[in-house]
């Protein structure tokens, strides 16, 4: 580490006997922890689309939209902050498509009508987009995905 990243962090020193005030750096690997222990807990990512009621839909992707938004900053590695971003944009195009949409919202968890299949389409490519960023950001930190979550990941040819 180098003296001017030290120094940043340093907020304090106190004597007679000495002692240091510190603040830990928010790594990018304490980033992806949070991301994926928060999605963890969406159920719209991996629930089957026929248990879901479009209006709490909506509302779960706009809380992590907005989760999202705050981790952006916080992420240093480009790579992190660019999966966060396409995750982000994955929730925007959701909600242009399912948001305001009143028919949809209100039948789109009825079977047979044609705002069931506009909902399942737009929540299927929801948990694509997520499930390849997850899978991306578990590989590149080496963080275990909740068996929930981990149902919208990639899947390999031998699974």
């Amino acid at each position: 580490m180098k003296f001017k990243e030290i120094v940043k962090r340093l907020t304090g020193i106190s004597s007679p006997i000495f002692g240091v005030s510190w603040n830990p750096e928010n790594t990018s690997e304490d980033v992806a922890k949070r991301v994926v222990s928060f999605l963890e807990d969406r159920r719209v990512l991996y629930n089957p689309s026929e248990m879901e009621v479009p209006h709490h839909c909506v509302e779960s992707v706009l809380e992590i939209r907005n989760f999202l938004t705050e981790q952006i900053p916080q992420s240093t590695q480009n790579e992190l902050s660019g999966s966060i971003k396409a995750m982000r944009l994955a929730c925007r195009k959701f909600l242009d498509l399912i948001g305001g949409r009143d028919e949809i919202i209100r039948s789109g968890s009825s079977h047979g009508h044609w705002a069931n299949w506009q909902f399942n389409g737009a929540i299927g490519e929801l948990r694509g987009v997520f499930g390849i960023h997850i899978a991306k950001i578990a590989g590149m930190y080496g963080l275990d995905v909740e068996d929930d979550l981990a149902s919208i990941l990639p899947r390999t040819e031998e699974s």
